[in-house]
């Protein structure tokens, strides 16, 4: 067992696996889904005020239900998609089927609709999975109401509203003092948020990639170049579009998104043009890797013809001397005196070692 853990470092083209190449580009939004439909689900329904708050899990979204008192905020969070229970709930609503469809999409590029009743917004939370090295990501839905929010989740497990919850405990918390806008700000601000960790993952491996080519250019640092400029691409995908969302929630003339709540979408905004910046700067950075890791082979293979044209040099005395010695003629001087041999051999040695005086004099190597 603990063979097989090395035994894919010595196959060479295991390093240039486009498996993960299919996954990223082999994407059509215009085929029908194929989801893997989750075996249970996890509902979370919260629901608060300023002075209180309840929180209430379900397996069954059938006995999900939204708080009809004027000042009540639901947040109801749901783990794992099925079609059936976001068909139930959404028709309960009254939400549009092309929501309903896009809630149920794999791979769907970050946007925001606006209905007359809610706000969609579609954008993934992005994970990075230190033992492989790659950027995972997980898909979230967020409908927002004027006293409700509805989040879908595809992964039970994780998520990165820890924190949100947390807060949610505190009476004097902001976020119990305010409407669902503020909800839907404070979610979308710790995905983003979470998206500047996974940029600092990738950028220690940027750094220690660039050490190692720097040390040693070999096939496999041309493979981590490779495979890290696939990492990048899957987050520019994710972040890029980020900003267009932001922007029609910031633009957004929608009644129960408050104006004094908009400062805070800005705020979510500047952060969202800072990560693509981060991107561009890395996807920069990539691209001088690569540049890094030409210019090392064939600085490598400059030295390597340097030693060889410096061998072909200092040989050609000799060949020379012997090519002269070797004609067949019958008079040729010294050729037959009883010291021509060593004599001979002696200026072949002697030009060379000249030569490489002249050589190291002159800075040739």
């Amino acid at each position: 067992m603990q063979q097989n853990k090395y035994l894919k470092y010595f196959n060479l083209f295991s390093l240039f696996d486009t498996k993960r190449t299919r996954d990223i580009f082999h994407i059509n939004p215009t085929i029908p889904p194929t989801r893997t439909e989750a075996t249970t689900i996890q509902v979370d329904v919260y629901k608060y005020n300023p002075s209180k708050i309840s929180l209430e899990h379900f397996n069954n979204i059938e006995q999900v239900t939204i708080s009809n008192e004027p000042n009540d905020i639901t947040w109801i969070n749901i783990d794992g998609i099925r079609k059936l229970d976001i068909e139930n709930i959404c028709n309960k609503l009254g939400i549009h089927q092309l929501i309903v469809e896009d809630i149920l999409s794999i791979g769907q590029r970050p946007k925001i609709d606006e209905m007359e009743n809610l706000v969609f917004c579609l954008l993934n939370m992005l994970y990075y999975n230190e033992q492989k090295g790659e950027v995972e990501q997980e898909q979230i839905s967020i409908l927002l109401g004027s006293n409700f929010l509805i989040s879908f989740q595809e992964d039970a497990v994780r998520d990165v509203f820890n924190n949100l919850r947390e807060r949610l405990k505190i009476n004097s918390s902001k976020i119990r003092q305010s409407k669902a806008d503020y909800l839907c700000y404070a979610m979308l601000d710790m995905i983003v948020d979470n998206y500047f960790l996974v940029m600092e993952k990738l950028g220690e491996d940027i750094e220690l990639l660039e050490e190692k080519i720097i040390r040693n250019s070999n096939t496999r640092a041309l493979a981590e170049i490779n495979s890290l400029r696939k990492e990048l691409i899957i987050l520019k995908r994710n972040v890029l579009p980020v900003r267009d969302l932001i922007s029609g929630l910031v633009r957004s003339e929608h009644g129960f998104l408050t104006e004094r709540n908009t400062k805070y979408f800005k705020d979510v905004y500047d952060h969202i043009i800072q990560a693509n910046e981060f991107v561009e700067n890395y996807r920069d950075m990539m691209m001088n890797l690569q540049d890094l890791y030409i210019s090392n082979v064939n600085l490598r293979m400059n030295e390597v013809m340097k030693v060889m044209a410096v061998v072909t040099c200092l040989l050609a005395p000799a060949t020379v001397i012997g090519g002269i010695f070797g004609m067949n003629f019958e008079i040729i001087p010294i050729a037959h005196q009883q010291w021509g041999f060593y004599f001979t051999v002696a200026v072949m040695l002697i030009i060379p070692l000249l030569m490489l005086y002249i050589f190291k004099r002159r800075g040739w190597f």
